[in-house]
């Protein structure tokens, strides 16, 4: 049985000093593959690094692009930055990029403009998209409808959203990732009734590391730093509320995920 994780940190700092160890673990819990997520130009080419520098055997891939928490550093230069990057092989997806509405660290038509820059490259480019939205699902649809017709495709990373806005990202064939939340007694508890309407061929899942720690862990970890070791919990989650098996679950999204971001197999 092999999981893959769409969506990891690997660039966090807190990461540093054991990414080597943290791969290992990933590994022997039987995640086969990581996407690692860029969340501004600098952050995309330390994953990109980290890629070259830490996998010999097409286990680490990542993707490039700007956050909107990052949209207000975004220039005259960025798009050409960024289209290089997006040129590198082992870069397989535009993103983290999209619109964040809750925190609004950008302003909000600075994050409107880079989320439709970064959509028009991926069409350029032909790459699929790694989607944030957070409060913003409205405004998100709204310029994703100009572009889905010419992008190949695109997931809505980390979804914690609610049953209207899952409806419309369906209607717009997206794909649909999730994380430790659905394990949240707290706040995920819709997520567990949600999870079962997603199609198979359109459901992914990730850690979001070092975020999100499945509540469910036991033994809980002294650090509470997520790691992609503790993605199988994320799955044992999944599985339990969609009536399938843990295996038919990881088949299925591993499956999805290979296709998603051009994945060889391992």
């Amino acid at each position: 049985m092999q999981l893959i994780d769409i969506g990891v940190n690997l660039t966090h700092p807190s990461f540093a000093p054991e990414r080597e160890a943290l791969l290992a673990r990933a590994f022997d819990a039987g995640v086969a593959q990581l996407v690692l997520t860029g969340t501004s130009l600098d952050d995309s080419e330390q994953a990109l690094e980290l890629c070259r520098r830490l996998d010999e055997n097409q286990r680490l891939y990542c993707t490039a692009g700007v956050h909107p928490h990052e949209a207000s550093h975004w220039n005259g230069d960025s798009a050409r930055t960024l289209r290089g990057l997006l040129k590198e092989d082992r870069v397989r997806a535009v993103g983290e990029c999209g619109l964040d509405f809750n925190r609004d660290f950008s302003p909000r038509p600075q994050q409107e403009k880079t989320f439709e820059e970064q959509l028009a490259l991926a069409v350029e480019l032909q790459k699929p998209v790694f989607i944030h939205e957070r409060d913003a699902a409205e405004r998100l649809l709204a310029i994703l409808k100009d572009f889905r017709d010419t992008l190949p495709a695109a997931v809505v990373h980390c979804f914690t959203g609610e049953r209207r806005a899952l409806y419309r990202y369906l209607d717009l064939d997206l794909h649909i990732g999730i994380t430790g939340w659905i394990c949240d007694e707290r706040r995920g508890t819709h997520l567990q009734e949600l999870v079962r309407e997603i199609p198979v061929g359109r459901l992914m899942l990730e850690s979001d590391a070092p975020y999100l720690m499945p509540r469910t862990l036991r033994p809980k970890p002294k650090h509470g730093r997520n790691e992609p070791a503790y993605l199988p919990e994320v799955l044992a989650c999944v599985a339990q509320h969609r009536g399938e098996s843990p295996e038919q679950v990881a088949a299925h999204t591993t499956d999805c995920a290979r296709r998603f971001f051009d994945l060889p197999k391992v």
